[in-house]
């Protein structure tokens, strides 16, 4: 391809207002465009990118007997509501009429569509196990797009699933798609790790998340170096430091205007940890909720959902109503609603916590013996913290979150009908899973993975090019003939190969050299042969890795060779 002839529109500034590398070079380089919050234009260079992950996708996912197929983006509201997901999932789905006043929706996702058509086509054992995908667009409507292509309201998505007779099928088609995927982000040049995770409106059973750890992540994973045990600190476990026992005696104690934690620890000089913050939910579910936490421990809400379903902190006025105690001094003691305590909380240590009276905390409260509740893990792990299967210290990165694989089970076949007939001639529920990669956080993550002060430096294997040549100077005739040579050689090297390796750009703008090597450097292509005149009297080019910035100079007529073997040495 030629650079004359390619839409890139690289830019010299910084455009204000982001700030996650990504999404700083992809508008820099040329790779995308901004159309409204969450809207991207993917130009040439991104397009490429996308396209090269995309047939990574599709080769691992036909590796295990996966079939493509397309599903329409916009569905009809009653698939939805009669899995309950119509009405459970609130702002985010886009909702809409068609012109005979009938519910419409735009898929965020596709499980309903794909459960549709195996109720319709699957009738017996003999037609399982299946797995279909597909790489379609999903529409979201974020409340907050951030990140460039991180976070967006409309996105591509490989998205399969899997249908299965047995639980054991389930078993093996899950271990398939995390082989497939350890094998997919490989290829993408990707650090990642595969950890737990929360299933969320997914699914009720079993789900991981592969995460490509970022300071520009907008998730946070729990990690042990010793033993290798990860999870999303939505659903992760640890210990927390234990406390020794306390000889508090059990009285009120006056804490004027000291509401928080933090002011009664200091006003009467005893650590946070050996205080209980007491507060009061209002569940849909249970109604109100009395939740305690060690003083020194924050609330997870993703658990405490997962216990209790949606939630909202009471407000004072429902404080008063519920407790009939001011907030800031709500206490364990007394109350007769439902209780939940954390599992930091330990039951041999007398602990402070709210006196159930305006200006007064309670001391020397002993769990089991003053107040008796529900015990549930619903802290969030800190840093430090002790790993749940080996007691090492656990260390928290931020992550950006590249795929996700679900066990459904029969979630979403039980609602739809999708039933089959075993070998026994009794009809049961299809058993699913759900499996998705967005390619586009995929690129995203490779480049906050891979850049310098200059730009992007591309994995070779999700690079919108291979190898790109530049002359340095288009008005010398032995430097341009020189370029088109080796063009016209790389190429037909590409072409003759059956698994298409190396795709070549050059640069043949009349441009500066230093344009070039700036937009080079950019637009971050894995190998740089430079020609120039300088080189060209001694009959020799320079070869430059992108990403080591090492460089050497090879006669013109082992340019080809070693061009080559520089490019299989690359990452």
């Amino acid at each position: 391809m030629r650079y004359s002839r390619l839409f890139i529109p690289t830019m010299r500034e910084t455009p204000s207002g982001i700030n996650a590398i990504s999404h700083i070079l992809m508008f820099k380089a040329g790779y995308v465009r901004q159309l409204a919050a969450g809207l991207f234009i993917f130009l040439p260079l991104g397009w490429r990118v996308l396209n090269k992950i995309n047939t990574i996708l599709k080769e691992e996912m036909e590796k295990i007997g996966a079939q493509e197929i397309s599903m329409p983006i916009l569905h009809p509201a009653e698939i939805w509501q009669q899995t309950g997901r119509w009405y459970t999932i609130k702002e985010e789905m886009f909702r809409l009429k068609d012109r005979m006043g009938r519910d419409m929706c735009l898929g965020m996702t596709h499980e309903e569509i794909m459960t549709w058509i195996a109720s319709k086509e699957i009738k017996s054992y003999r037609q399982l196990p299946q797995i279909w995908y597909q790489i379609q667009t999903k529409l979201r409507d974020e409340a907050r797009p951030r990140g460039g292509v991180l976070r967006t309201r409309e996105f591509i998505m490989k998205d399969s699933y899997s249908f299965d007779a047995e639980w054991d099928g389930l078993t093996d088609n899950y271990k398939l798609h995390a082989e497939a995927y350890n094998r997919i982000f490989n290829r993408c040049g990707l650090k990642y790790h595969q950890v737990e995770s929360d299933p969320g409106v997914m699914g009720d059973l079993e789900s991981h998340e592969f995460m490509a750890p970022t300071p520009a992540g907008e998730d946070e994973i729990v990690l042990c170096d010793k033993c290798g045990y990860t999870a999303n600190i939505e659903v992760a476990k640890a210990n927390p430091p234990t406390l020794l026992p306390t000889n508090l005696e059990y009285k009120n104690i006056f804490t004027p205007d000291q509401k928080t934690v933090k002011d009664v620890s200091k006003f009467i000089g005893i650590d946070e940890s050996y205080f209980i913050k007491t507060l009061l939910v209002i569940s849909e579910k249970y109604g109100p909720v009395l939740i305690m936490l060690r003083g020194d421990q924050e609330l997870n809400e993703k658990k405490l959902a997962r216990i209790i379903g949606d939630f909202y902190f009471a407000t004072a006025e429902e404080v008063e109503q519920f407790l009939n105690v001011e907030t800031g001094f709500i206490g364990p003691v007394d109350h007769k609603i439902k209780k939940l305590a954390d599992l930091s909380i330990q039951k041999d240590v007398a602990y402070i916590s709210g006196g159930n009276k305006k200006d007064y905390h309670t001391q020397g409260i002993i769990p089991g013996v003053h107040f008796d509740a529900q015990w549930v893990d619903m802290r969030k792990v800190k840093e430090k913290d002790s790993c749940p299967k080996c007691g090492s210290s656990l260390r928290i990165e931020k992550a950006i979150e590249i795929g996700n694989i679900f066990k459904l089970g029969t979630k979403y076949s039980e609602p739809l009908k999708a039933y089959f007939l075993d070998k026994d001639g009794k009809e049961k529920p299809i058993i699913m899973g759900s499996y998705g990669i967005g390619p586009a956080r995929v690129a995203a993550a490779a480049i906050e993975q891979n850049n310098d002060k200059d730009g992007i430096i591309w994995p070779k294997s999700i690079s919108p090019f291979d190898i790109e040549i530049i002359p340095l100077n288009m008005a010398d005739k032995k430097t341009v003939n020189i370029a088109e040579e080796l063009y016209e050689k790389i190429n037909e090297i590409y072409n003759s190969f059956a698994d298409r390796h190396m795709e070549v750009l050059i640069d043949d703008r009349d441009e500066r050299p230093g344009v070039k090597f700036k937009d080079a450097d950019l637009i971050g292509i894995p190998i740089q042969v430079i020609i120039g005149e300088k080189n060209l009297k001694e009959d020799k080019v320079e070869i430059k890795k992108r990403r080591t910035k090492e460089s050497k100079t090879v006669t013109v007529n082992k340019a080809i060779i070693e061009i080559v073997n520089s490019y299989y040495e690359t990452y």
